[in-house]
């Protein structure tokens, strides 16, 4: 990776893990305004898809700068890994931006943390997937796999709400909707999911070849 573009995802990284640990702090304490633990707090935190996405990308993107001086480096910044976590972050987004901001108003610092990681970081993290990331290697049947992330999770959610009755999302609700119901909301999530991932290896592909393409000319 340049220079330019090292500083760019440093800059990405810690404007990412910054807007985390605001949501982490602010989990805490309203669980505690609650009558709960700051354990408590960091179990809701973990409960949600928009989290550990930004997670990934802060891992993704503080990955890109480390190099190989992390274990999960080689993982974080194999193509495909960093594709799956732009597919997952453009989802957060969307979901978000289309169902869930009219139902609260935050304000202050939790309006900040808030814009951070639904906004922000899937603005920067795809600058830095579409000028960074070699795309030269994605293949089509990596969508398939891609899936397994989100597929994890709605079986996560399943499992916690079991335990515990708390749903993350409305449209997993389980005790507002029925399970038939949640399945069908998962299912056309998880076609939007599919559509996204198609259409960044194809953008991925076309990129490569235009690439191929100039390096050619010029020589």
């Amino acid at each position: 990776m340049t220079r330019p573009y090292r500083q760019f995802a440093l800059v990405a990284a810690l404007l990412g893990w910054f807007g985390l640990a605001l949501q982490l702090w602010f989990s805490i304490r309203m669980t505690e305004d609650n009558g709960g633990t700051a354990l408590e707090g960091l179990w809701l935190f973990l409960g949600f898809y928009t989290i550990l996405t930004n997670l990934l990308v802060a891992g993704v993107l503080t990955a890109a700068v480390t190099g190989s001086r992390s274990r999960l480096s080689p993982f974080l910044t194999r193509p495909g890994v960093q594709t799956a976590a732009a597919m997952s972050i453009v989802i957060v987004s969307a979901i978000y931006n289309l169902m869930l901001r009219q139902l609260w108003s935050p304000s202050g610092w939790l309006l900040v943390a808030d814009v951070i990681v639904h906004d922000a970081m899937p603005l920067l993290y795809l600058a830095y997937w579409w000028l960074a990331v070699p795309k030269g290697g994605l293949r089509w049947t990596q969508v398939l796999a891609w899936q397994s992330y989100p597929a994890g999770y709605f079986f996560y959610v399943l499992l916690r709400g079991a335990v515990s009755g708390w749903y993350p999302y409305p449209f997993l609700d389980v005790r507002e909707l029925g399970y038939a119901q949640v399945l069908i909301d998962a299912i056309g999530v998880l076609a939007a999911f599919i559509v996204v991932a198609l259409l960044l290896v194809a953008l991925g592909r076309w990129q490569a070849r235009r690439q191929r393409h100039a390096i050619a000319d010029l020589a």
